[in-house]
């Protein structure tokens, strides 16, 4: 029997964990024509969440997203929190990436899909032929998965067959479709690719992607991590403290695949081959970097930003789930009532790979 309400975290603005608050009395949402009602078996954590919740996204802010971590920024433009530059609705429940069960379904949507065990797409498209970027987050324009319910709509969430715990299915909808949508936007194939922030949740999952793409891929981690990485199947370390020019050589990657940017991002651009391709989708060091467009136009270079994920990119990371392709890399779960520990220790990136909270089960 579904309960009217669930436990669930509310996110009530822009700022410090004293905006997540831990409720018991969130009303079950019913799900409408065409979705379905998932009872959440596990949630993961992503610098999504926590972007979003300090207001990161405005343009207002310069900074790292650490630097606002904890508390929050003081200054946060309401107008443009959100990742798509418009103002959100609060309170939300966050929530990116949700594996669990059917448990009812709208009007139109087939009954035996009861009792499938689904992935939801985190980034959610609505592409059209005169917006053909158009897309929502889960956790951001609607409700997501830090609650023991969730709605979403019947095809972005799919059916996934396999062994996996609720846990690791768990680690891989934002950071696996996150890196498999670069590595498709960028056309990788069997080369040399760098990638920064290995050693996270986008980057361990990228590893895995470029190298079941034939590519030749060389890390950029903490040194703590480093072996843990190459476990994952990197060919090559390098220390995220490093002079990468003076470590790799100039022009000696095709690609980069880069979570970072920050201070040190002009020395990605010199190490790509003339023609190369850079592609990010994240700037946990700083969203502001310097670019000398001699270095653009010379190197005939060309820069990709992603954020837009066709519907096939998650379809094939069921099949890659299914087939054995990748693996889970789970650093750690939580109850979801201690999801400010778990933010907590995912700011420290003292773990390689996820971070999943648990909702209550009835």
């Amino acid at each position: 029997m579904i309960p009217t309400t669930m436990q669930g975290v509310y996110l009530l603005g822009h700022g410090g964990f004293e905006q997540l608050q831990f409720r018991h009395d969130i009303p079950v949402p019913v799900p409408a024509a065409g979705e379905v009602l998932i009872r959440v078996g596990a949630a993961g954590v992503n610098n999504t969440d926590i972007n979003t919740r300090i207001g990161w996204y405005s343009k207002s802010v310069t900074g790292e997203t650490n630097a606002g971590g904890s508390g929050g920024f003081e200054a946060v433009a309401e107008e443009d929190g959100s990742w798509t530059g418009n103002a959100l609705q609060f309170p939300i429940i966050q929530g990116a990436d949700c594996c669990g069960i059917i448990v009812a379904v709208g009007e139109g949507v087939d009954d035996n899909r009861l009792g499938e065990r689904v992935l939801t797409r985190t980034m959610q498209s609505n592409a059209c032929e005169e917006s053909p970027y158009d897309c929502i987050t889960l956790g951001s324009e609607r409700n997501g998965a830090f609650s023991q319910y969730m709605t979403s709509p019947s095809h972005h969430s799919l059916k996934v067959d396999n062994n996996w715990t609720d846990i690791e299915l768990a680690s891989i909808p934002c950071a696996y479709s996150t890196a498999e949508g670069m590595l498709q936007r960028s056309s990788v194939t069997s080369e040399t690719v760098l990638i920064t922030g290995a050693s996270g949740g986008v980057g361990s999952a990228a590893i895995q992607l470029a190298k079941r793409r034939g590519a030749t891929v060389i890390a950029v981690c903490s040194d703590s991590k480093a072996e843990a990485v190459k476990d994952l199947g990197a060919d090559q370390v390098v220390s995220r403290n490093c002079n990468l020019v003076t470590t790799l050589g100039r022009e000696s990657v095709d690609v980069i695949v880069d979570l970072v940017a920050g201070p040190s991002w002009p020395s990605l651009l010199e190490v790509i081959k003339r023609g190369g391709r850079y592609v990010t989708a994240g700037a946990i060091a700083g969203p502001i970097v310097e670019l000398d467009v001699r270095t653009l136009y010379l190197k005939d270079l060309t820069l990709f930003g992603c954020t837009h994920q066709s519907n096939e990119i998650f379809e094939n990371l069921i099949g890659y789930i299914e087939n054995g392709d990748i693996r889970p890399v789970v650093a750690k779960s939580y109850p979801l009532d201690e999801i400010v520990t778990a933010q907590e220790d995912f700011l420290s990136k003292k773990y390689m790979g996820k971070l999943v909270l648990v909702p209550p089960q009835d």
